[in-house]
């Protein structure tokens, strides 16, 4: 048995990582979502309602993004930090500063990479994430919302019905 102290000690880390296959090519979806993420909400609307920044430039690390969005059915909300974009590498890391996730996770950080492969390119998504309890789930639902909003985009730079 654990005691409540021993409890407090311990670490409810986890990581969750999803591949997507896509037709368009790496730099634009990038480009969508380091650069332009408030149209994703022109182009994955049953997912994402609105993306507004907050602070600093659409495209620039620190700046800080607002989103209402679509999660397993409910309305919420998260405002993240950018920490880092890699134009080189195609990949953004967000960090998730304020909203629902943080009712459920300490700590909660997506990072979005596209990899050229073939004709089209390969989106890796990656959630590293800290439950705040042992019985929160794994966020599986944000993995479906991620999966889905790259269908959309995807669909969308390539001309194609999602």
């Amino acid at each position: 048995m654990i005691s409540s102290s021993e409890a407090t000690k311990m670490s409810f880390v986890g990581k969750l990582e999803v591949d997507v296959e896509i037709k368009a090519p790496a730099a634009e979806f990038h480009d969508v979502i380091s650069g332009r993420p408030h149209h994703i909400s022109k182009v994955s609307p049953a997912h994402i309602q609105s993306c507004e920044i907050h602070e600093g430039e659409w495209g620039k690390p620190g700046s800080v993004i607002f989103w209402n969005y679509t999660h397993n059915g409910v309305p919420e909300t998260a405002k993240e930090i950018i920490e880092a974009i890699d134009n080189e590498k195609n990949s953004t890391t967000f960090k998730v500063i304020e909203g629902h996730l943080l009712e459920k996770y300490k700590n909660f950080v997506v990072v979005v990479q596209a990899t050229p492969k073939g004709q089209g390119s390969l989106v890796h998504w990656t959630l590293h994430y800290e439950k705040l309890q042992e019985k929160i789930p794994e966020p599986q639902g944000i993995v479906e919302l991620a999966l889905a909003m790259t269908k959309d985009i995807d669909a969308h730079l390539t001309g194609q019905k999602a």
